[in-house]
Order: C-alpha cells, then structure tokens, then sequence
C-alpha cells in the first residue's frame, strides 16, 4: 500500500494572517484618530509660537523676593503663568520687557489677577532678595520676583534650555551678564503652551500677545487627553 502524505487543513493559516493584519490596521486608524484630534484641537489660532508638548511642565524651587518663601510650581498652581529670566541692573532687555508685560496686565484688567509673571534673577550674587523686591515691585503687582541658588537657578535653565551667563569684572572688561530673551507662558495646571519671542521688544506688538493670555485665562491652552497621548507617540 502506498502511503498518503498527511492532509493538511487548507484554513490553518487563514486566523494567523488575520492577527497579523488587524493589528498594523488598528495601529495606523487609532494613529489617524489621533492625528486628527491633535489637528482639531490645535485649530485655535494663536498669535504666539505654539509650544505644546515641546518643554516640560512648570517646576522649580526658588525664593520669592516678596515675603522670602521659598516656593515652588505649586504656589501658582491655577494660574496662568510668565516665565522670564533677567537681572535688575539689566539696562534695556528687561526694563523693557517687563514695562511691556505691566502694559498687558493692565489691558486684561481684572482677569490680570489669574496671571503671574516670574521673573526669575540670573544675577543671584548682586540681586539680593531686598534688590529683587524693590525692583519688581516698581511693575504690576502680579510680577513675582524669583531668586535662587546656583544650582537652582542652573536645573531650571537647563530645564526650559536657557541661555545665560555671568563674567565677573576683569582686565580690561567691566562686570557682564548675558541673557535669554524669550518669555514662557504656562496654562493654569503648568504646561507649556505659548513662547513670546518679542516681548523684550521697544515696539512689540503687544496686542497679539494680550490676546493670547486673555484667551488663556478664558480657559484656552488647556491640554486634552489627546494631545497628550499624541505627544507620547
């Protein structure tokens, strides 16, 4: 008798090819799905550069110059935060952008009470708590003055990829210090949402600006669900 090779089910293979199909598929529909919430989430216009997802969340520790505390993220926790790094004897940048900043305030009226603008000294040898305080207290009253150690004042510029630099006076220069110039706005729970690039401006165009922080002290720039799965992939 010859012998018959083995009968092989002819659907064997057929759920195998299934499994390996459905799940590229799901993956790319739930990726669409996504992609277009992100998309749909993003149509608000900004008039700002829109940095969502592109920094980490707010979080420091350093001394407030108003009452000595040190305080942290946490202390502005539900409002909408300015996040700026200078020095009181700056002579133009800050000044400048800090009357600016005083100007936007004013214009939002009461709803300048749920925004805080941190300045934060990159200077903490000269620009004593005392210093710090009668300096940005010539401002708005919501303008919070921040100091804090070397280290301190190190992990937070790294953290939102600050530039700084402070050269004692030596031969032939005079005391110097260099800075970012750039301002970070945060929304109420301490996400980075917005970049003012020309704030430390003479002639910025504060009425985009003053748009924006009304819009998220309105409750704009908060980060749904999606975007925040869409920043993960």
């Amino acid at each position: 008798m010859i012998a018959q090779p083995p009968i092989r089910p002819l659907q064997s293979s057929l759920p195998l090819r299934r499994a390996r199909s459905s799940a590229p598929t799901l993956m790319l529909a739930f990726c669409a799905f996504v992609a277009l919430m992100a998309s749909v989430s993003g149509a608000r216009a900004w008039h700002s550069t829109d940095m969502t997802g592109a920094l980490p969340k707010l979080d420091f520790t350093m001394t407030r110059a108003s009452d000595g505390q040190q305080v942290g993220a946490d202390a502005f926790k539900g409002k909408v935060v300015i996040l700026f790094f200078g020095y009181t004897s700056c002579p133009d940048i800050c000044p400048t952008t800090l009357m600016n900043a005083t100007t936007m305030l004013k214009t939002l009226g009461p709803g300048a009470d749920d925004v805080r603008f941190l300045f934060v000294t990159v200077d903490p040898k000269r620009d004593t708590l005392k210093a710090l305080k009668d300096y940005t207290g010539s401002f708005a009253p919501q303008i919070v003055g921040l100091r804090g150690t070397a280290d301190q004042l190190a992990t937070l510029a790294k953290r939102y990829r600050v530039a700084y630099s402070v050269t004692p006076a030596g031969d032939g220069h005079g005391y110097e210090v260099t800075h970012s110039t750039a301002a970070y706005v945060f929304n109420r729970n301490g996400d980075i949402k917005l970049l003012f690039t020309d704030l430390a401006a003479p002639n910025a165009k504060l009425d985009g600006m003053t748009a924006d922080l009304r819009q998220m002290v309105a409750g704009g720039g908060a980060v749904s669900w999606w975007q925040r799965v869409w920043n993960m992939l």
